[in-house]
């Protein structure tokens, strides 16, 4: 970004200092029209016969001179105007770097497999977009197996998103009654916040929408009453200003944008949640990590050669810097134990506990060496009180 406003910042000073340069240009041409007006009606006066005077004379050389000297100008402004430009070029060429090889591996994608998972990725992606003859065609053309792909319901999912962007609400209304008891399950405000929208959307009819909006409430409020109590008594005060309009009312907010906005978000979160999805798609979030990186990255490229520091690039799967995401793309490639502060390894993977706590085998073994209950070796979690078997441990990857 600091790359961006560097450029931003000389693009500003060019169309700052044509802006001054054309209308600088503008009343130059203007005087410039004005001398060869006065020069033509100093010439029309006169007869044709007759020979030019001294004063028209006088009047000729004074346009040429000015003439000259405005053209002059305007050449010496232009001049310095492609100085300002050439300047863009200069400020493109020392924030950006174009040559990004030491930032890559050459050898990431030489092998059949991570071609495969890439192929895999990209499909994945389109599909999840709702390109869905792009997705087809990269599989055919890719050779990858059209079984590898795992369909995923988020082509729907980003329909019914767009849908309640627009302002239609019957495709997430019905995707949320399918789901209705899931949603329970997980105390989730999105199939009330979704009637909501609908009761405030019957109610910009006016008076006449009344009788509608009152049945639509008995019909589908009922099973809100417990959760959602106070809520659904704002909702019926509404009633109230339906002769003077409910965007003159304290209920305005009901209908202000920012409502959908906050539904069709909290519709996409429960549902990738509930269905098991990435909110986002594996390659966006790969793409946006990498362009994230990819400064601090050329940054250390540049210490590392003023300062002819070798080796440092040999980490096979990490990088020699921590790179800060977003808290939502963050993912952990490798586990440490919490216990024995150590990092994980095939001989010694990570663990997890009946309480949802992990630590690493080693760790479990140790810890598994405690009192017999029932003939058999029981162990507290180090950090919650829950006591259970070691053989209920189950092995995770990251």
């Amino acid at each position: 970004m600091e790359s961006c406003a560097a450029v931003e910042k000389e693009v500003e000073k060019v169309i700052n200092k044509f802006s001054a340069i054309n209308d600088h240009s503008q009343r130059i041409i203007g005087d410039v029209i004005s001398l060869i007006e006065k020069l033509r009606s100093s010439i029309a006066e006169g007869n044709p016969d007759n020979k030019v005077t001294a004063g028209q004379v006088d009047v000729l050389n004074e346009a040429l001179t000015k003439t000259k000297d405005k053209l002059h100008r305007l050449t010496t402004e232009h001049r310095d105007l492609h100085g300002t430009v050439s300047k863009v070029g200069k400020a493109i060429d020392r924030n950006f770097v174009a040559d990004f090889t030491a930032t890559s591996r050459t050898d990431a994608f030489q092998t059949e497999r991570n071609v495969m998972l890439l192929n895999r990725i990209m499909a994945q992606h389109f599909y999840r977009q709702g390109m869905d003859d792009v997705a087809d065609a990269l599989i055919k053309e890719s050779g990858l197996p059209a079984e590898d792909i795992v369909p995923e319901p988020y082509a729907e999912l980003h329909r019914i998103w767009e849908a309640i962007h627009t302002g239609n609400l019957a495709p997430a209304l019905d995707w949320a009654g399918r789901y209705s008891s899931e949603l329970d399950a997980r105390n989730s405000t999105l199939e009330f916040k979704l009637h909501r929208l609908a009761f405030m959307q019957i109610l910009n009819g006016g008076v006449q929408a009344q009788t509608e909006a009152i049945a639509y409430a008995r019909t589908n409020f009922a099973k809100f009453v417990r959760r959602f109590e106070k809520d659904i008594q704002i909702l019926m005060g509404t009633l109230i200003y339906l002769q003077i309009g409910i965007h003159n009312s304290p209920y305005k907010y009901l209908t202000a944008p920012e409502m959908w906005i906050e539904t069709a978000d909290v519709f996409l979160k429960d549902a990738c949640q509930l269905l098991g999805i990435n909110k986002d798609s594996p390659l966006s979030v790969i793409v946006n990590a990498g362009c994230t990186a990819l400064p601090a990255l050329l940054n250390l490229k540049q210490v590392m050669m003023s300062r002819q520091v070798t080796g440092i690039w040999n980490g096979r799967d990490e990088l020699p810097i921590e790179i800060d995401l977003e808290p939502e793309n963050r993912f952990h490639s490798i586990f440490a134990c919490p216990i024995l502060r150590q990092q994980s390894s095939e001989d010694n993977p990570p663990m997890k506990l009946l309480c949802g706590h992990v630590i690493s085998r080693d760790a479990l073994n140790k810890l598994s060496n405690g009192p017999i209950m029932n003939n058999t070796f029981r162990l507290k979690c180090p950090y919650c009180p829950m006591e259970q078997c070691p053989s209920d441990a189950k092995l995770i990857y990251f």
